[in-house]
């Protein structure tokens, strides 16, 4: 059948998953269970798709062979069209069942958002980019919970790390990693130019401490008074909490709860996730070094995305997509953009497959 990826491999997978699922002892795993069921049931909706899709052919073939058939061939012909297309649907429904899982789908979701190329309008942005994403999410029914911030003094962020709690929250944000650029005139600018800032976005999933194991004497952990903007309860306890993995040589800083012990947890969910990206990119061979290639240098020639005010206009550079509903997506209006990242990675993942490449 044209366009199909050979089927066995799944019905190998099958019977495999089949085989053990009947063993009991498989049940004493509850996160191994239920891996293996989600596995099983995939698989058997692909089989049962392709099977499904042989029928149609079989019938198909059917009504091809009745055309000749003059007292059959206008209810043939209207046959063959419903058949067709019913084919072609149920083809496109089995390819993208067919393509691998995401295997951080269902994750909770970090983002690191920090100010680039610049100064003081760079920070201002990089708010901008933290109240878009929180819109979105409040939007999605998804929850979100601030790990880290580093204020400005101008009311901007130099950095914030914050997690997005939700079941898709994974899937929707994952291609928001990288450069961010944004033209208009500051704030602080007097004669109306335009100036052109930058700030940098990572997306990380959330890593599970069975899947990171951070020996307790690789760290380097300081407490220190809260600096900087915030409020007085949280400045005046010895709360804030500084981790150094010496291996990596990664820094997590955190300050925004008054328990030290808080701060510390939030701290070790933030490099916990960082340390498991670092794991899947030298793992898939997706980058030279470490996380910081996902996000480059905050350059301005690095971009991925530009917000022009001038023009009200959002250009995604990756899929030459440009809308200009720039006000609506700085207000969390996020749909169009991601989904069109998102239509465009599935046609990228199905050319490969259909041409027997790794999807």
């Amino acid at each position: 059948m044209d366009l199909i990826p050979n089927i066995e491999p799944f019905r190998q997978r099958y019977n495999e998953l089949e085989e053990r699922l009947s063993d009991p002892a498989v049940f004493k795993d509850a996160a191994l269970a239920t891996e293996l069921s989600k596995d099983h049931s995939r698989v058997k909706e692909i089989i049962e798709t392709f099977e499904a899709i042989m029928t149609l052919e079989s019938q198909l073939q059917e009504s091809k062979s009745l055309l000749e058939d003059e007292e059959f061939a206008v209810a043939a012909q209207e046959e063959i069209q419903s058949l067709q297309t019913s084919i072609q649907s149920s083809k496109e429904k089995l390819l993208v069942a067919m393509l691998p899982p995401d295997p951080d789908a269902g994750r909770n979701t970090i983002l690191e958002i920090r100010a680039g190329a610049g100064g003081d309008e760079a920070s201002l942005f990089a708010s901008d980019l933290y109240r878009m994403y929180c819109k979105y999410s409040e939007n999605k029914n998804w929850s979100l919970e601030c790990l880290s911030q580093s204020a400005s003094e101008t009311g901007g962020f130099k950095e914030v790390v914050f997690m997005v709690k939700g079941e898709d929250a994974w899937s929707k944000l994952k291609f928001e990693s990288g450069v961010h650029r944004v033209q208009r005139i500051p704030v602080t600018e007097a004669s109306g130019r335009i100036h052109t800032s930058t700030a940098t976005v990572a997306v990380l999933p959330e890593a599970r401490e069975v899947e990171i194991h951070i020996d307790q004497n690789d760290l380097e952990i300081s407490v220190c008074r809260a600096s900087g903007p915030g409020g007085q309860g949280v400045n005046t306890t010895d709360s804030a909490v500084q981790i150094l993995h010496k291996p990596s040589g990664l820094t997590v800083y955190c300050a925004d709860e008054r328990s030290q012990l808080k701060n510390k947890s939030k701290a070790m969910t933030v490099l916990r996730s960082r340390l498991f990206k670092i794991k899947q990119a030298e793992e898939k061979e997706k980058y030279a070094q470490d996380r910081r290639d996902q996000v480059g240098t905050g350059d301005r020639s690095e971009r991925i995305r530009t917000y022009n005010f001038p023009q009200s206009r959002i250009t995604d550079h990756r899929i030459n997509y440009t809308s200009h509903a720039l006000n609506e997506s700085l207000f969390g209006d996020l749909d169009h953009l991601l989904t069109a990242l998102h239509e465009e990675d599935l046609k990228l993942r199905l050319e490969k497959m259909t041409h027997g490449e790794k999807p």
